[in-house]
């Protein structure tokens, strides 16, 4: 990994990245703070995704649309985990991959309601980013495991 993130975001649209706030300028992609450090344990990764995931949907104010959004982003967000861990355990190599590729849609999903989430609740944009950008380096590391 050379630059880290920054070389990662080329697999997403202009429009995304500006919803989420990076700076294009020109062909190289720089975000504006420094990324988390990362845990290599993939098993633990997706466990402390999901808790995160748990803790941030407990801020999203209640209402109708939230309520859904809620409910959509928990599944999810906490999905990723799950599958990953049925993958770990695959009794075979197509069960396995089957496994990783629902891990890797599921991660997707998660990127998509963070991103309702954010526009149904600007406030919690800045957190919904940060935790945006966790299932960003997911759905790549499941995408080239796949």
């Amino acid at each position: 990994m050379t630059n880290g993130i920054t070389e990662d975001l080329e697999d997403c649209s202009p429009e995304e990245l500006a919803f989420w706030g990076f700076d294009l300028p020109g062909e190289a992609m720089i975000l504006r703070d420094e990324p988390p450090a990362h845990v290599y344990d993939l098993e633990e990764r997706t466990a402390k995704f999901g808790e995160l995931i748990i803790l941030f949907s407990k801020k999203i104010p209640w209402s109708p649309v939230n309520n859904r959004l809620i409910d959509q982003l928990v599944g999810a967000g906490t999905s990723v985990g799950a599958n990953y861990c049925e993958a770990d355990d695959g009794v075979s190599r197509a069960d396995f991959k089957h496994r990783i590729s629902i891990s890797r849609k599921e991660s997707r999903e998660t990127k998509f309601f963070l991103r309702m989430v954010a526009t149904a609740e600007p406030k919690l944009k800045p957190e919904a980013r940060d935790i945006w950008r966790e299932a960003h380096s997911l759905h790549l590391i499941f995408s080239r495991i796949w």
